[in-house]
């Protein structure tokens, strides 16, 4: 049976231990996701990293490993939670998944993860030939993201020339409030996930 995992991306720690705001799982578009999902009857799964603000590849690994990853599994992974998919790939090329749907996918191009704390989250050999052990893959990209999300899209499509990206106009960062996105509503998404099931 099919089922979507949905992968936050990385607050900072103010964002992190700001009682007023939703945890990342339950932030943004995530929880729309996961609902929409669910009345389509996918399961749907929401991992939650534990400070994730200062977390490492084992923090990530041992969070996310702890749900079943099959040739069925859509992966939906925003911004880190997207870095860190194509690492977790990478690393795992018996895997096989139906899709692999990346928002605005970081790997820290500008290093602004402190390299204390063992933080090795984008230090791996990028597998070239990921994009074969996966049914459909797509990026979601905005045109007025950050200079972070810009470079990590070209070294993305340095890496791996066809992995297919569509271009949103004015979208920032995919967090509602950017610029054209105005709710966390994200039938775009949906409809990618859906589709060819």
């Amino acid at each position: 049976m099919t089922n979507v995992i949905i992968l936050h991306g990385k607050p900072d720690d103010f964002e992190y231990y700001d009682v007023t705001l939703p945890s990342p799982s339950n932030f943004h578009w995530i929880p729309w996701l996961q609902k929409q999902c669910m009345v389509n009857e996918l399961p749907a799964s929401t991992p939650e990293v534990f400070r994730v603000f200062d977390a490492s590849f084992e923090d990530w690994k041992n969070e996310f490993q702890r749900y079943e990853v099959n040739s069925e599994t859509i992966l939906v992974g925003h911004s880190c939670g997207g870095g860190f998919l194509l690492r977790w790939l990478s690393e795992n090329k018996e895997v096989r998944i139906k899709k692999l749907i990346l928002v605005a996918p970081w790997l820290d191009p500008l290093k602004f993860m402190p390299t204390n704390y063992g933080h090795d989250l984008f230090e791996f050999e990028r597998d070239r030939n990921l994009l074969s052990r996966i049914d459909n893959s797509i990026i979601f990209h905005s045109d007025n993201d950050m200079e972070s999300i810009q470079l990590s899209l070209q070294e993305i499509q340095s890496v791996w020339p066809d992995f297919p990206i569509r271009i949103f106009r004015n979208y920032g960062h995919f967090c509602p409030g950017d610029g054209d996105m105005t709710t966390n509503a994200f039938p775009e998404l949906l409809e990618e996930v859906l589709a060819n099931l």
